[in-house]
């Protein structure tokens, strides 16, 4: 019994990354991505190496709850794990959150900030969730102009001095529901020392910020969407106390267990109102841009970790007499989920890309219609792809993908959060209609896609420029049909927005992979958009909606 497997290894993630590399220096001027290829190569080497290490060294730390200190008082304290102390120093020294304010590369600098991102969070433990609702509380307030509120937080949102930088939490959900946040039951009221709110909060992320930006109803005001605010709550007073917050419990999730998620009860927490007493859920829509974008882009990172340390293991994993890597059925099925990346990288990172020009106010017209769609569509397009893709490679390692303590199955455990947070794929093709509804968005859509499918010259990209055209085509014959019955039209929202999901992404595949034949980046982005076209990317399909009533009765 002398044998032992080699486990997978990392190498340095910005120069194992030929499609991030390509991608960069085809979006980036040469003398930005110059000045910024240093920093790149250091967190791909964090990435890689000591932060990889200490992950896997602190698998078993998870967040705790200190309710009680040995004399009675109530100190509701939540202890984080090593990794994640590290995490939030590294985030505000490197400018995780600071990168994308402080605007010095433009509108492309949330090209900047998620490049940076890419490159170290698959090694930190989900820390991004803290910092997505950071940078959603950062710009929701810039956006929303509240002076007095902007000097006071955001110097801290975005510091990159570890000791006066904040996070923010985004308290949204009740017991009442999650999606449909218009059920917020919390109360404010007014007191002679400002508004309190009162109520529970059942799911709350990034429990240990230092602030949060929740909803609640102003006495007075009727049901609904309209009739909640959006308020502004630092979560400890000056001598340190909790904010009439008490943590009722850590929750036990599936997955994202670094993540100190916890069950809230709001009582009497003093709050600002941030944009007034009404239209609480219209305020918090640049929070939804910026942190559904974030969770794209955590798909995109999150199937690219798990596919380097596949494509590693089937190098080192011997079986029937060859490595995996030569085994035609694994290539084949490592390859499969190589295109599902590569499409769902160029979706995420288009996101970013209208988002950094909105946030720049460089945006057309026709691209502020294009992020209504493509925000929503590539958060509900990655989700779905990043749970296939980890679950396949962590099959991809046999039994040892199923054992815990190889840290394997973390990554489909933690990978489940994406296609659930910030709303499901069901409730994201439901926002897709409404962007459409809107009018002028998936015009923006077709424009943009055939412009980028117009692009390839190479005849081997022929049949993928044929297939994406055909999936258009299908798509807007069958919502203009399905518009004549609207439930019909709600029973196939998810297979409309995911055959234009990946229907995108094939036109983005076909746009990089031009570039990089013309540009000496060789085939393998070409090979990426023809496996996509045969993965499938034309989902739409008429359903019997009887037969589904049927069916789950």
């Amino acid at each position: 019994m002398s044998f032992f497997q080699e486990p997978p290894r990392l190498g340095n993630q910005y120069d194992d990354d030929a499609l991030l590399r390509g991608y960069l220096e085809r979006v980036l001027p040469k003398e930005m991505r110059t000045g910024l290829e240093d920093e790149f190569r250091e967190l791909g080497e964090l990435g890689g190496g000591p932060l990889y290490q200490f992950q896997l060294g602190d698998r078993l730390n998870e967040p705790e709850l200190k309710q009680w200190d040995a004399w009675g008082h109530r100190v509701d304290h939540i202890e984080v794990s090593p990794l994640w102390k590290e995490a939030e120093t590294l985030a505000a020294k490197r400018g995780l959150v600071a990168v994308a304010y402080e605007q010095k590369n433009g509108d492309r600098s949330r090209i900047h900030q998620f490049a940076l991102n890419y490159l170290v969070q698959p090694s930190l433990d989900v820390y991004s969730c803290p910092l997505a609702m950071t940078d959603g509380a950062a710009r929701t307030l810039l956006s929303l102009g509240n002076p007095e509120l902007m000097e006071r937080a955001l110097p801290h949102l975005t510091s990159r001095d570890p000791k006066t930088f904040w996070t923010s939490g985004q308290w949204m959900t009740e017991r009442t529901g999650g999606s449909d946040v218009g059920l917020t039951q919390t109360a404010a009221r007014q007191s002679p020392e400002g508004w309190r709110l009162y109520g529970t909060k059942w799911f709350t992320s990034a429990t240990t910020a230092q602030m949060a930006l929740t909803l609640g109803r102003p006495e007075g005001n009727g049901p609904g969407g309209k009739g909640l605010a959006i308020f502004y709550v630092e979560t400890r007073g000056a001598d340190g106390r909790l904010n009439g917050i008490q943590i009722n419990r850590l929750k036990d999730k599936l997955g994202t267990r670094k993540v100190p998620t916890a069950e809230l009860t709001l009582d009497g927490t003093l709050a600002v109102p941030v944009a007034g007493l009404t239209d609480g859920i219209r305020n918090m829509a640049w929070m939804l841009n910026v942190t559904r974008t974030w969770n794209a882009m955590g798909a995109a990172w999150s199937m690219r970790r798990a596919l380097a340390l596949a494509r590693d293991y089937a190098k080192r994993r011997v079986q029937f007499g060859a490595p995996l890597a030569e085994k035609p059925l694994h290539v084949d099925t490592l390859a499969g989920l190589e295109a599902e990346f590569h499409g769902g990288f160029l979706l995420a990172f288009r996101a970013v890309e209208l988002l950094g020009k909105m946030e720049a106010r460089t945006a057309t017209e026709e691209e502020l219609l294009l992020q209504r769609l493509v925000t929503p569509l590539a958060k509900l397009t990655t989700g779905r792809q990043v749970v296939h893709v980890t679950s396949e490679a962590v099959e991809s390692f046999g039994g040892a993908g199923y054992v815990e303590d190889t840290g394997l199955p973390r990554l489909l455990a933690d990978a489940q959060v994406l296609s659930i947070w910030e709303g499901t794929t069901n409730v994201l093709s439901l926002d897709t209609l409404r962007a459409m509804a809107k009018g002028g968005a998936l015009e923006s859509l077709y424009m943009d896609a055939e412009r980028r499918l117009g692009a390839a010259k190479d005849a081997g990209l022929r049949p993928c420029v044929a297939a994406a055209q055909d999936s258009l085509e299908k798509a807007r014959a069958w919502v203009m049909k399905a518009m004549e019955n609207p439930a019909g039209v709600e029973a196939g929202a998810r297979r409309f927005s995911l055959t234009l999901g990946r229907t995108y992404e094939l036109a983005l595949l076909v746009e990089h992979a031009q570039w990089c034949l013309d540009n000496g980046h060789g085939p393998k982005t070409m090979a990426a958009a023809r496996r996509l076209m045969r993965n499938g990317v034309d989902l739409i399909a008429d359903m019997e909606l009887d037969d589904a009533r049927l069916l789950v009765s």
